[in-house]
């Protein structure tokens, strides 16, 4: 499919305006809790979210504060052993491998960045495990990017649906929304969509009857609910 459209959808601000309001005191993503808890730390905004891969933001963040309980420093995390690493993020998927990630970024980052986690796209890309994903919320929890849109399977999945963009991959999306979408909403369409798609906008059976933009979304790719138009009302 192409990657984009050339005319901006109309739907975007009033979705985007409402869900600003919506997603008042519903659960926030764990990135978003680590990063509000840690004074928006560049550290270990980067390393919660190397663990958050295909995990469950309750399991992430569990992890990572039982990770930053022992080293909240690259320093500190350098001196574990990839085994110490392990045993205090487990159980988030790919354990394993996500241990020597962290191992290896906390060793460039001392090595090459003096421990400070550097505040660029490409030289985000560079640490082992970030993909755009990563780097993306970095770039807008950290450094208060106004230029960048980080997109993960919700935002894919909702964005698609409202028909904003027409793509089948999370890269593809990411290049799609920037023409899509002005630039103000840019660093809020993760933290909306994420938290709206946690709660209500889910991936099988989206709570259509519950959601304060149903009359915006276009609901593409969304099958008729058993029941009818009565089921979508109640949600069920």
């Amino acid at each position: 499919m192409m990657a984009g459209r050339t005319r901006r959808p109309k739907n975007v601000e009033p979705v985007m305006r409402a869900l600003s309001r919506a997603i008042t005191g519903l659960e926030l993503p764990a990135i978003e809790k680590i990063s509000d808890s840690q004074q928006e730390d560049p550290f270990q905004v980067l390393i919660a979210t190397l663990l958050s891969a295909r995990t469950q933001d309750a399991t992430t963040l569990a992890a990572s504060t039982r990770l930053f309980a022992v080293a909240p420093t690259p320093q500190a995390m350098s001196k574990l052993s990839v085994k110490q690493i392990e045993r205090l993020i487990k159980p988030v998927s790919f354990f394993y491998t996500k241990a020597r990630h962290v191992k290896a970024t906390c060793k460039l980052l001392l090595e090459r960045f003096d421990g400070t986690v550097p505040g660029t796209m490409e030289e985000l890309l560079l640490f082992p495990g970030v993909g755009r994903k990563t780097a993306n919320l970095v770039l807008i929890l950290s450094f208060r990017s106004q230029q960048n849109i980080c997109v993960d399977t919700h935002v894919h999945r909702i964005s698609n649906r409202m028909g904003w963009v027409r793509t089948d991959l999370p890269d593809e999306t990411e290049q799609a929304l920037y023409k899509a979408t002005e630039r103000r909403w840019w660093p809020y369409i993760n933290l909306y969509l994420v938290t709206w798609g946690q709660n209500v906008c889910r991936p099988v059976y989206p709570r259509c009857g519950d959601c304060v933009i149903a009359a915006d979304c276009r609901r593409i790719g969304v099958p008729p609910r058993r029941g009818g138009e009565a089921g979508k009302r109640r949600g069920r």
